[in-house]
């Protein structure tokens, strides 16, 4: 019988799906669907400092008599402690109802909220902690060293903060992204999840207005993680990866775990197919491994990375001149 646990983060996996933060993972209801069909870990929807903030100056503007600093002050501070005071809930609920581990994610912009919400979601029973980190940068004046310097403090001061593990969601467009992650790991991030999917905009023609671009992933997309699930996990041996982005069926999981990913994320193909697609996914999973006769994931994950193939400048390739230079 194929055994399908693996390791995350240092957390035991009955099998590498892991469904990515999202409206899919911010309820108990939710959640138990997901494991009923089988996930072996669940990574909460994000705590946006962002959206806590909004949350705050909408009941500053709406509300009446909050006109003087004292009950400004007291209003904002209510809206954060019922807002974290909720996700810190959610976090010790699903622990006391499940038995597979369960990741929170943070997303702020201040180096300070990043520190108080890691040590009160650590308190509240999290397994790990998912930093949600991305920065977009339009200065010119400004380098990208600086830029990654924001993600080094991040991780410093949390790493100094708590003692859960803690892994970085990273988005793809970093000059060197094996740099980035090597020294994520020296300060004290245990995973990294390549990659993070954002808002992207698009631009209504007829209204001239901007529009949201499908939040969605497709099945193509896993080619902008697989290439990078491969080179890391050899480059940086010492930090586990979750492959995210593109996941849509058995196939995708296996490729990802054959690149030398130690979990694999997945969410659009959740929102589209329902949690019955995780059962799909595993069936498939477990029946390639006992065609090949792989009894574990150890026992073929990284095959197909970096170091392992006979020619690795195929995963450096960036041109298809090779493949093109024949067509007129």
């Amino acid at each position: 019988m194929t055994n399908l646990s693996t390791t995350y983060l240092g957390l035991e996996l009955k099998n590498p799906i892991i469904v990515s933060s999202s409206g899919l993972t911010n309820s108990i209801d939710k959640i138990a669907k997901l494991v009923e069909a089988g996930a072996g870990a669940v990574v909460l929807k994000s705590l946006f400092e962002e959206q806590i903030n909004h949350e705050i100056n909408h009941q500053i503007k709406t509300g009446e008599g909050y006109d003087y600093p004292e009950a400004m002050d007291y209003i904002a501070g209510y809206t954060k402690d019922n807002s974290v005071g909720e996700y810190l809930q959610l976090i010790s609920d699903a622990k006391a109802k499940f038995d597979i581990p369960v990741i929170a994610s943070i997303n702020c912009f201040s180096s300070e909220e990043w520190v108080e919400f890691a040590k009160k979601i650590e308190k509240a029973g999290a397994d790990a902690i998912e930093l949600n980190v991305h920065v977009v940068n339009t200065d010119k004046n400004v380098d990208a060293a600086v830029i990654e310097g924001l993600y080094y403090s991040i991780a410093e001061k949390v790493n100094e903060a708590i003692s859960i593990p803690f892994s970085i969601k990273l988005g793809d467009n970093f000059a060197n992204l094996v740099g980035v992650v090597n020294k994520l790991n020296v300060l004290g991030a245990k995973g990294v999840v390549l990659f993070n999917r954002f808002y992207e905009p698009d631009i209504d023609i007829n209204n001239l207005s901007l529009t949201s671009a499908s939040v969605f992933s497709t099945p193509a997309d896993i080619r902008k993680s697989l290439r990078w699930v491969a080179i890391v996990s050899d480059k940086v041996d010492q930090i586990d990866i979750s492959a995210s982005t593109g996941n849509h069926d058995g196939e995708a999981v296996i490729k990802q775990l054959l690149a030398g990913a130690s979990s694999v994320q997945i969410c659009s193909s959740v929102y589209k197919n329902g949690p019955k697609v995780i059962t799909e996914m595993l069936n498939e999973l477990s029946y390639w491994m006992d065609e090949k006769g792989y009894s574990s994931i150890d026992s073929f994950k990284g095959l197909m990375s970096y170091k392992k193939i006979q020619d690795p400048a195929v995963y450096e390739r960036a041109q298809f001149m090779k493949y093109f230079s024949s067509l007129e």
